[in-house]
């Protein structure tokens, strides 16, 4: 087993940056998949940002990165940064996902529009 979800797709598909660790297992992308679809947020994150630090780089497969960022946000539905970073990533591999990634736009300006009335909304309470 890798010790890390990033370092099972650096050993599967490879390390833009880094050399591929010596690795003595049969790989197997369901596996990784499999392993993915149960990472938390921390552990999918870390393994986008250092294999594809600059958005348009890196080996993941674009159906890779586009399912990570999908259980990112899955677990992660109301982060802002998150949403315009996952819409950044589907730009890039579109256009097939552009209305999804104007979409992820519009829900992360409405939250943020969002954060910005309630401060104003708590100050009005009485004490």
């Amino acid at each position: 087993m890798h010790a890390t979800l990033t370092d099972h797709a650096r050993c599967l598909f490879g390390d833009e940056y880094r050399p591929t660790p010596p690795c003595d297992r049969q790989h197997d992308e369901a596996c990784f998949i499999e392993e993915l679809t149960f990472a938390d947020t921390d552990a999918i994150l870390a393994m986008l940002r250092e294999l594809c630090p600059d958005l348009v780089d890196g080996y993941l497969p674009v159906r890779i990165r586009n399912l990570a960022y999908r259980l990112a946000l899955l677990q992660r539905p109301d982060e802002p940064a998150l949403m315009r970073e996952a819409a950044g990533s589907l730009y890039l591999h579109g256009p097939d996902w552009d209305d999804i990634a104007a979409d992820l736009e519009r829900r992360a300006d409405a939250l943020d529009a969002a954060a910005q009335v309630r401060p104003c909304l708590t100050n009005l309470r009485p004490a």
